[in-house]
């Protein structure tokens, strides 16, 4: 795992290259590489920071280059050795043991056609020293991040924003519809961008530079399709052998020659995987966190470390236990520059501090069970949409009456959250909606009302472009499976935008490296070929999912109640961050540009005060925002006023 950059005709492309490189020294602590190449009337510059996880040697040392091959890459190929074996068959000859090594003699041999055969996770650009030419690529299903600027005939890429920001002297500007789709989901959707003019290269897509100047895109792999294909499978009577498949998949998630560990929080899917990357590695080290006893008391958490700890003494586990009582106000603005876009998910935190005391541990690499939710309909909103359809049937004036019964109820006491009056605010919130609409809604900050009253009223035509690009994405498909029709939405949106983005980001700025064994091509096509009915079975999420663990886990784990990845965040917000609410209320810089509105900002925090409205979440996010837009406009010599 590691970061690239790299320029293409681009003006003093070796000063830019080597900048964009050290930007990015987090991602790559091991080691660090520069190529140039001259192109023309211009010239091609490739850089490299490592994190050795795979051939520690020189050998493994990047970019790599060969026979008129330069290779610059990040990620982890899962079938390396199957492709080296069937490489060595047709005679090509390895000097070391890298999977970077096999994707440039891969390239070599098939080009593009390469790239359907990849198992991993993974984002590189490569140069044919012969035709002149650069090809960037991208994993299947967006796991690994790759940014990208063009002007001209130039072109110039990072696996992190913050990278391109820094090269191009301040003259990028913010995205307004980009922040207004961040406002309305938390995190920023993977087509589009945080600053204009720069790109994310979408997954499981390639993009050509020719010397000429022209650009030349292509597609590779297709969530659509795979699901369309999944639904036939299922129609077939096929039945995939999921417990095989997730095996299968961890046990290559291992492959590692530096030490291997997990993400143990004691819900399902940790457990799993844990469970199951212990039979491979006896005595395999887990890390799990928990939160102050005051600050669970109030957001009434559930115990989820002693389900770990059970976890681990049944399997003999090295359980390594870290709680979580950060000085967020120090955090929050490390974690924004760090997350590279505004993303307003607590979770970041988390997964930084889990990261980093692996790192001081000496572990490099862990497994999460990130993607069985997305993929197998294992969260809250999943069931509460199925929910809704039968609360549809209900007759509406019994709905309105039992509307304005719970909108009167506290979502919170001056010492005690009230978990499930928030989730039935929440359930109502979008239970009489269409499907697209409540699925977004179920999930999303605001309705469309809210988001109006909420932002500048000239980006009203901004706030309509972005829930017309939800409802676009969620219908663009032919699957008549509710359930995998919000799966299919999920890993199309929600994985890449937000978990997958957060995750690589947290973990590389901690220079550790996450791989995620659910989200495998393998797994993917076996969770779509899976019907609806099989994944919520009564109330039951993930059922089949469950029944796969049921075999290695034990009944309480399987069943449990699903636990949270989060933070307590009413508490860090009742206490810790009140003062920066207020400031950010009364002095924040997207008050006073207009960007956002004070008269709605200060609605959200009276509610939320009062105990009338659970907005923490709307709160956390507000303050993400404020210090990521603090950030990226500070020092670079243009107006902070956001326009459309």
């Amino acid at each position: 795992m590691c970061g690239i950059a790299g320029t293409y005709r681009w003006p003093d492309g070796k000063a830019v290259t080597d900048r964009l490189t050290d930007t990015l020294a987090h991602r790559g602590p091991d080691g660090a590489g520069r190529y140039s190449h001259a192109l023309g009337d211009g010239e091609v510059h490739l850089g490299h920071r490592r994190l050795a996880v795979i051939d520690l040697s020189g050998t493994g040392a990047q970019p790599m280059a060969a026979d008129g091959l330069v290779l610059t890459y990040n990620g982890e190929l899962y079938n390396a050795p199957e492709l080296r074996a069937e490489l060595a068959a047709h005679g090509v000859r390895f000097r070391g043991t890298s999977d970077t090594e096999v994707l440039l003699e891969a390239w070599r041999r098939w080009g593009t056609d390469c790239l359907p055969r990849l198992r991993g996770m993974f984002a590189f650009g490569v140069f044919d020293e012969r035709t002149g030419e650069l090809v960037l690529a991208r994993d299947q299903l967006g796991i690994k991040p790759l940014f990208l600027l063009r002007r001209g005939t130039g072109l110039v890429f990072a696996s992190e924003l913050k990278a391109l920001a820094a090269v191009t002297g301040g003259s990028m500007q913010v995205d307004p519809a980009a922040m207004v789709a961040s406002l309305l989901y938390y995190w920023v959707p993977d087509s589009r961008c945080a600053l204009r003019g720069a790109e994310k290269l979408p997954p499981g897509s390639w993009l050509r530079c020719r010397p000429d100047g022209r650009v030349e895109r292509g597609r590779y792999w297709d969530l659509r399709q795979v699901a369309a294909e999944g639904r036939e499978r299922a129609r077939a009577g096929e039945r995939p052998d999921l417990a095989a498949v997730v095996e299968e998949s961890t046990r290559r998630h291992l492959l590692s020659d530096v030490p291997v560990a997990t993400f143990l929080s004691g819900g399902l899917d940790s457990s799993y995987l844990t469970a199951l990357a212990a039979r491979d590695r006896p005595g395999i080290s887990a890390y799990t966190i928990g939160f102050r006893a005051e600050d669970a008391r109030f957001e009434a958490m559930p115990d989820d470390l002693r389900h770990a700890r059970r976890v681990a003494e049944r399997f003999g586990v090295d359980l390594r236990e870290i709680e979580i009582a950060p000085d967020v106000l120090d955090l929050l603005p490390r974690m924004t520059y760090h997350l590279d876009e505004p993303i307003g998910d607590p979770a970041a935190i988390n997964t930084f501090l889990i990261c980093s005391a692996a790192r001081e541990a000496g572990v490099k690499v862990l497994l999460s069970g990130m993607g069985a939710d997305e993929l197998f309909a294992g969260y809250r909103k999943h069931l509460a949409n199925l929910l809704a359809v039968r609360y549809r049937r209900v007759p509406r004036p019994l709905r309105r009456g039992l509307s304005r019964a719970v909108d009167r109820l506290p979502v919170a006491s001056a010492r005690r959250g009230y978990r499930s009056v928030r989730f039935a605010k929440r359930f109502l919130s979008f239970a009489d909606l269409p499907e697209e609409t409540a699925f977004r809604r179920s999930y999303t900050m605001y309705d469309r009302d809210e988001l109006l009253a909420l932002v500048d009223p000239d980006l009203a035509g901004t706030v309509e472009d972005v829930l017309t690009e939800h409802a676009d994405v969620y219908r663009d498909n032919e699957l008549d499976d509710f359930v995998n029709r919000m799966c299919l939405a999920d890993a199309r949106m929600f994985l890449p935008g937000l978990n997958l983005t957060y995750t690589d980001r947290s973990s590389m700025a901690a220079s550790t490296e996450v791989r995620v064994p659910y989200v495998d091509v393998e797994v993917v096509r076996a969770a779509f070929a899976v019907p609806g009915e099989r994944k919520i079975a009564g109330r039951q999420g993930k059922a089949v999912l469950k029944e796969a663990a049921a075999s290695i886990l034990p009944e309480e784990i399987v069943y449990r109640p699903k636990g949270l990845f989060s933070a307590p965040l009413r508490a860090w917000m009742s206490r810790d961050l009140a003062p920066l609410v207020r400031e950010v209320l009364h002095d924040g810089v997207l008050v006073q540009s207009g960007f956002l509105r004070r008269d709605a900002l200060a609605r959200l925090v009276a509610e939320d005060a009062a105990g009338q409205q659970d907005h923490a979440k709307h709160l956390w996010h507000v303050l993400t925002l404020e210090y990521w837009y603090r950030g990226a406009t500070s020092g670079v010599g243009h107006n902070p006023q956001l326009t459309a």
